[in-house]
């Protein structure tokens, strides 16, 4: 009997603390989106260049690689979140005044906003609507990430060399399209579930779903656009 009681005790605090990590979770994940549609703004209209564009893209890497696992458990890691998402949404600054100078450049931005809005609330509401475990894709998804960084960087070598790679580059879009809604179910099991318990490294990965999400389906459309 006092180890049913202990068992239900401890399965109450388990729960208090999944819900605690998802509830930080979507608030900074909102706000960061938030800021990171501020600094895209603030990028579109002083006209950023690739290159700077480029630029910003590194630097917000080399944070979430190199300082954000050392300040993950401590609030200067919500700092650096931030500074990640600034540079992150300053970086498409150039790609969105790409799109909005085509004829239907604002239709195309719109509709990648709300195909990447339809798709992470509908992924996350399921895994929060049944608490499926999609632990077993994480294998696959890592695999799959290889392929992708493998195919990005032959993609570029090819292009050095004059190849066209704009069928290529439209296939490797749709690969991230679906890498992305797998990492979106991946990581919001792992944080109903328990596996992950740090919401500011659960914020980071969801944020960058999201992210290669709405560039992807912005190229796509794109393409499907010219057509």
């Amino acid at each position: 009997m006092q180890q049913d009681i202990y068992n239900h005790q401890t399965a109450g605090v388990q729960q208090l603390e999944t819900s605690k990590v998802l509830r930080n979770t979507y608030a900074l994940l909102a706000m960061t989106l938030l800021f990171s549609a501020m600094t895209a703004g603030i990028s579109m209209a002083v006209g950023v260049p690739h290159g700077l564009s480029l630029v910003f893209s590194i630097g917000a890497l080399l944070l979430i690689w190199l300082v954000l696992p050392r300040t993950a458990n401590s609030g200067a890691g919500i700092a650096v979140v931030f500074a990640f998402t600034g540079l992150l949404g300053a970086s498409l600054g150039p790609i969105l005044n790409h799109y909005l100078a085509t004829a239907n450049g604002g239709m195309i931005v719109t509709q990648a906003l709300g195909g990447t809005a339809l798709v992470f609330f509908t992924l996350s509401a399921y895994v929060l609507t049944t608490r499926k475990d999609f632990s077993f894709m994480g294998g696959f998804l890592m695999v799959g990430m290889v392929v992708a960084v493998v195919g990005m960087v032959g993609m570029f070598v090819a292009s050095l060399f004059g190849v066209d790679v704009s069928l290529f580059h439209l296939g490797f879009s749709m690969l991230i399209v679906l890498l992305m809604s797998g990492f979106i179910l991946y990581d919001t099991s792992r944080i109903i579930n328990g596996g992950e318990t740090n919401y500011i490294m659960a914020t980071t990965s969801l944020y960058l779903s999201i992210y290669n999400l709405f560039v992807s389906l912005l190229h796509i459309l794109g393409v499907m656009s010219d057509e």
